[in-house]
């Protein structure tokens, strides 16, 4: 890893997500990134470690743990999130129809499909027990 990424490991808990947004603002600053991007990337990040704290624990194939790497690669921010909890990719989800009025519409999936928005390129893998998820900004 580049010695000016970041990289950060935490329970996967609600309160654990502050600190992972503490340390991106500190990188993204540091990095000198634009506000835009830096708001961009710290909800894209904050929506995926929040989906694992609420919905990937529990149970023996829980996760224990979330990390994430931040890293910039030329004109990009690359942000990678992992969990060690059972094989879930998120991308496989239906986007919601943001079409239909909100007392028709199911609940959930707002998040990601901002996720999808907000990012050049989001993408999903299971490796070595991990699911991962990675999302490419532009830097800006």
């Amino acid at each position: 890893m580049p010695p000016d990424a970041l990289a950060i490991t935490v329970p996967p808990e609600a309160e654990a997500v502050a600190r992972i947004l503490d340390a991106i603002e500190a990188w993204t600053e540091a990095e000198a990134l634009p506000p835009a991007t830096a708001h961009r990337v710290g909800v894209v990040v904050e929506e995926l470690a929040a989906n694992v704290a609420m919905h990937g624990t529990g149970g023996a194939d829980g996760a224990s743990l979330v990390a994430v790497t931040l890293r910039r690669e030329g004109g990009l921010v690359v942000a990678t999130v992992e969990d060690d909890g059972r094989a879930f990719d998120p991308l496989l989800q239906a986007p919601p129809d943001t079409d239909a009025p909100l007392d028709e519409r199911d609940p959930g999936g707002l998040g990601l499909h901002f996720a999808r928005r907000m990012t050049r390129d989001l993408r999903y893998a299971r490796e070595a027990g991990r699911n991962r998820v990675t999302a490419v900004f532009d830097a800006g």
